[in-house]
């Protein structure tokens, strides 16, 4: 079984990942290893304070993350743009405020400086890149709008709390685990997120490069 390790800000987007990877290659029994931050069975394991953008950028920087390699066949990387700026990426230069194609290119190269040109060359083809603008919760909204709200990469939050609140009578302010695995679970299913993926920029450009490694994992007929 082909094996994917994750490397994410924390647990909630790790569950989201693993949703919709379950739905591309419609196998709900993937060989799925969080690396950052770690797990327990329960999927609670004190998450609050266990993830953030810096602890990303430090996993990547350790040699835990050049072995991860010889044990998983494809890495996944996640990270929230909403405060770029922080780990040293502008949202805008003189000439307006970057798309999200562009601010993902740029995030991109900064990870290369941090984890090395040498190591990155010869592992790029295993390394997948969910860089989501602004934050992981864009990628939900497809699920939620059908109108030009499914498209923002912007106040994501409150948008998609909105719409939990008046349809799931929930929003997830709270960041527990249980309401993301609940309200991102029809990317389970392989229809819904071929139907969703397109909508969302930052959430397009990650299916793309699930694409683009041409992985062939046996089928679930039931999925």
């Amino acid at each position: 079984m082909i094996s994917f390790g994750l490397i994410t800000e924390g647990l909630t987007d790790q569950i989201v990942i693993e949703n919709i990877l379950a739905g591309y290659f419609k196998n709900p029994d993937l060989d799925i290893r969080p690396l950052q931050p770690g797990r327990d069975k329960d999927d609670e394991n004190k998450y609050k304070g266990y993830g953030s953008w810096s602890q990303v950028f430090a996993y990547c920087r350790l040699i835990d993350f050049q072995e991860s390699f010889q044990f998983n066949d494809y890495i996944i990387i996640q990270i929230d743009t909403d405060v770029s700026q922080e780990y040293g990426i502008p949202q805008q230069d003189e000439n307006g405020e970057f798309t999200p194609e562009k601010l993902i290119e740029k995030v991109i190269e900064k990870f290369k400086e941090e984890i090395g040109e040498d190591f990155y060359g010869k592992y790029q083809q295993r390394i997948i890149w969910g860089i989501s603008v602004h934050s992981i919760e864009c990628w939900l909204l497809p699920l939620y709008y059908k109108d030009n709200k499914k498209s923002n990469f912007k106040n994501c939050l409150r948008a998609l709390n909105q719409q939990l609140d008046k349809k799931r009578g929930f929003t997830i302010d709270a960041g527990r685990p249980q309401y993301y695995r609940e309200i991102s679970e029809k990317y389970r299913k392989h229809r819904d997120l071929m139907a969703c993926y397109q909508h969302n920029p930052s959430l397009k450009s990650f299916v793309l490069d699930i694409e683009s490694k041409k992985i062939v994992i046996p089928l679930e007929d039931e999925w």
